[in-house]
């Protein structure tokens, strides 16, 4: 490590929001101050969740923040969508202690964004080095940077870091001016088929789109009945507190996409997005009746509707999904980037991510290929 002094702050809210957002940028609002510092006052994101945050900072010659890696200290696997289980199981069967671990992440969102905050990119090196400084003072297995955007993956190879690779499925905005437009891309019988699954989605319901100000406490509550039942189906109890999301609308109303679904005036479904730089993320989704095709509609097709009013690049609708691919949306790779200082640990991981890597790589190869889209020739 070089002579730069790194220090860990005192969670989220001991940095503050313009050092934060000057080093994290203005494109990714998971990785605003407001963002993580909401999951961290609302009791989301905090050590008696599993999730202590401890961040990294390497501060520059003016004395403020160069550069931040937003790092967790984890004592379980829950809410990271990149999945080790399989490794602490195999861990602890050999007599190790998995967790803690340290976790480089946005708490509970599989979206891709740069895993090292940089003001100043030069002080890159000195980040991991101190995050691999911070492994071994506390003793914990390993470090794990997750949903790390391919431009940083080249720091965390220089530094020897493993690197995996997983899959989402994004929609592309192909310079579409309406949803027809975007239509007429694909094949007959796709572009037929979600016309007849929007049809039925909306013959009895009306969807109203939602943001800043126009999102009251009403809409929460409803909006929180839907978070409860998806987050107890998916993951046992919900992540996120039901103070988290007013907290995110105050200090992001901008950020904020609320579309609801009403049928006879009462809210009976729901999906959160998030506006970033030129994307659309969509991030959670719940309902209280069930009604055919209404979950497409509102997380991929009145996303994909958001994107093309706003100009937005892509839509990032979450982790997994093949169902999405029928949708427009088309498979991409995601990466991670894990520190295991442990040789024998280390060789075990590397042979299992050679292997793995090879089957995504084929996997998204031959889901492309089944994208809806018109086949050029």
């Amino acid at each position: 490590m070089s002579e730069t002094i790194a220090r860990v702050a005192g969670g989220i809210g001991g940095i503050a929001p313009e050092d934060w957002d000057a080093c994290a940028g203005v494109d990714n609002p998971f990785l605003s101050h407001a963002f993580l510092s909401a999951l961290e006052d609302s009791g989301s994101a905090v050590g008696r969740a599993g999730w202590q945050a401890v961040p990294i900072v390497v501060d520059g010659p003016d004395g403020r923040p160069a550069g931040i890696v937003p790092a967790y200290a984890k004592s379980h696997s829950q809410g990271e969508y990149v999945f080790d289980q399989g490794w602490a199981d195999a861990w602890q069967q050999a007599g190790g202690a998995y967790y803690p671990k340290l976790q480089i992440a946005v708490p509970f969102t599989p979206v891709p964004g740069p895993r090292l905050l940089l003001r100043d990119p030069a002080v890159a090196p000195t980040l991991i080095a101190a995050t691999e400084a911070m492994v071994a003072e506390h003793d914990l297995s390993s470090a794990h940077a997750t949903f790390v955007t391919p431009d940083q993956l080249p720091l965390f190879e220089a530094a020897d870091w493993l690197i995996r690779t997983g899959s989402q499925f994004h929609w592309h905005n192909e310079g579409y001016g309406t949803f027809d437009d975007f239509l007429a891309a694909l094949s007959s019988r796709k572009r037929k088929a979600i016309r007849k699954e929007r049809e039925g989605a909306l013959a009895d319901v009306e969807v109203r789109t939602l943001s800043g100000a126009e999102i009251g406490e009403a809409e929460w509550d409803a909006f929180w009945r839907f978070y409860q039942d998806t987050g107890s189906r998916k993951w046992g109890r919900p992540y996120l507190t039901r103070a988290f999301f007013p907290m995110l609308s105050a200090r992001m109303p901008d950020h904020v996409l609320l579309m609801l679904a009403y049928r006879d005036g009462r809210p009976v479904a729901g999906a959160l997005n998030l506006i970033g730089g030129d994307t659309l993320y969509g991030r959670y989704w719940g309902c209280t009746e069930e009604i055919p095709f209404l979950h497409f509609e509102l997380c991929y097709y009145q996303a994909i509707d958001a994107a093309i009013a706003r100009g937005l690049k892509r839509v990032e609708a979450g982790a997994q999904g093949e169902h999405k691919l029928a949708r427009g949306y088309r498979p991409v790779p995601t990466y991670s980037a894990h520190y295991i200082p442990h040789p024998g640990f280390r060789r075990a991981v590397a042979d299992f991510l050679e292997r793995e890597r090879h089957a995504v790589a084929h996997e998204i190869e031959m889901l492309d290929q089944m994208a809806p889209f018109k086949k050029e020739g």
